[in-house]
């Protein structure tokens, strides 16, 4: 079983969830607003202010980044749904553009319900 942890754009949240559910997946744990960056040196919100010509915008593109907010999907899946976990949160979220997000695939030796005390795959249906 893995954990397939994104990282998504805010304004992709709901597209996300409606996809995953479309693919079969339908537990997963969305945490609200987060905060980070990749490794580029512009926030995008003063570029658009220097796209649209803000002379102050213009003038900080060369001062470093600052954090950008996104969301956080967490699905516990078996070995064998996280390729369809993947796929989708790819197909739904690449613009091709910086910023579109981060998908890790990280190991999950056990799950146990809390309800029941079962352990295992059962557990994430």
């Amino acid at each position: 079983m893995k954990e397939v942890m994104s990282i998504i754009r805010l304004n992709k949240i709901n597209q996300t969830k409606r996809a995953l559910s479309d693919a079969g997946i339908s537990s997963f744990t969305a945490t609200g607003k987060v905060l980070g960056r990749g490794k580029g040196l512009v926030d995008y919100r003063i570029l658009h202010g220097a796209e649209e010509g803000f002379q102050e915008a213009i003038e900080q593109l060369g001062q470093g980044p600052r954090l950008v907010p996104k969301r956080i999907i967490t699905v516990v899946v078996p070995d064998d749904k996280v390729k369809i976990v993947v796929d989708t949160v790819i197909k739904v979220n690449q613009t091709g553009n910086a910023g579109d997000g981060k998908i890790f695939i990280i190991p999950v030796f056990d799950s146990i319900k809390v309800r029941t005390g079962e352990s295992g795959d059962i557990t994430l249906d």
